[in-house]
């Protein structure tokens, strides 16, 4: 029988992701539903394959469901009320991006978490893509070097044939170009320059396609931030929402033994040739739809990691604020035009 108990916040397009992901798992299962709309509990069961409850009461959700750990896929302007409460009736939590809509809900998200002892895991999956994962190990490794660049750069365009489209126009819930998407990218990168390298200064600028298509958001959809670290190295990362093209989340790290292009590299340590690129047995990110997003993975670490009473690895609420804090000094370089933010 499985352990967690697993209550879903929010039934639209990510939630079905997720159910589905969470369901794959050794230890959890979907038992409850909480959604403003009235749901029929007999034909999401039978969709879904499980019992769930579901609920148009957020505090009876949390109350009367007897969940474990839940799982917040509402809008992102929800997140750190949902977040905060959850964390208060002692729910282990599982937070779609953003954590929050400023710097100040993600921390106070982290606060109260650890103020209550629950665990938290933030849907930053891209770590737990074939692609960084592969990525990961040829850095631990060492078989780059030492890394003194990286640019990882995150190219989608969310248009109306997009599933959250309506909602990533808008400030309230989309917020800029990193926050609604770009971020995995960002996170990314600093993944890739690891959790001992600390972030200085961020530089960022900002601008908007021309195209009819992308007219409704009301902020800028492109933009391109700088980061300086403390060590000296730097790293550059775009991010770009509105371009007419197929997804790509293009990645180039460039070290003392060798460089990394997306699944190519060149490593000295290896003696490959240098005039030639070798290749590396991974699936590249080359999606956007959530079905294709490696949550199974990412929450089957997170509920591993629940039966051992530690973090999460890799994607915890301390991991994800790190990404934040780099995040909202980058939207605030960009709202001043350019002007470098100083961590810290």
């Amino acid at each position: 029988m499985k352990k967690y108990k697993v209550g879903i916040i929010g039934y639209g397009w990510a939630a079905g992701a997720h159910i589905a992901a969470i369901n794959a798992t050794s230890q959890a299962q979907v038992t409850a539903v909480y959604s403003t709309r009235k749901l029929d509990n007999v034909e999401l069961s039978a969709r879904h394959g499980c019992v769930i409850a579901t609920y148009t009461d957020f505090d009876q959700f949390l109350e009367a469901s007897g969940v474990d750990v839940v799982d917040i896929c509402s809008m992102p302007s929800f997140h750190h009320q949902q977040a905060v409460a959850a964390a208060k009736a002692g729910k282990h939590i599982i937070l779609e991006k953003p954590m929050g809509m400023t710097l100040e809900q993600s921390r106070d998200i982290v606060a109260e978490a650890e103020a209550a002892g629950v665990k938290g895991c933030v849907c930053f999956e891209c770590r737990y893509s074939s692609q960084f994962l592969s990525t990961k190990a040829v850095l631990d490794q060492g078989l780059l070097g030492d890394l003194h660049y990286a640019e990882v750069d995150y190219y989608h365009g969310i248009g109306p044939w997009y599933g959250q489209f309506r909602w990533n126009i808008g400030k309230e819930n989309g917020g800029s170009s990193l926050l609604t998407a770009g971020c995995h990218a960002l996170d990314a990168l600093l993944l890739c320059m690891g959790e001992n390298e600390e972030v200085d200064t961020v530089t960022s600028i900002s601008t908007k396609s021309s195209s009819d298509t992308f007219a409704p958001y009301e902020f800028d959809t492109t933009s391109v931030t700088l980061l300086h670290f403390k060590s000296g190295k730097i790293g550059k990362c775009a991010s770009v929402v509105d371009c007419l093209q197929p997804y790509y989340f293009h990645t180039h790290l460039v070290g003392s033994e060798g460089s990394l292009l997306d699944h190519k590299f060149h490593s000295r340590k290896l003696h490959t040739d240098k005039n030639h690129w070798s290749t590396l047995s991974m699936k590249t990110l080359d999606s956007g739809d959530v079905s294709d997003h490696p949550y199974q993975t990412q929450f089957q670490a997170f509920f591993d990691a629940l039966d051992q009473g530690q973090d999460m690895p890799l994607t915890s609420f301390k991991d994800a604020l790190r990404t934040c804090e780099v995040l909202f000094a980058a939207d605030q370089s960009a709202a001043s035009g350019g002007k470098p933010v100083k961590l810290g």
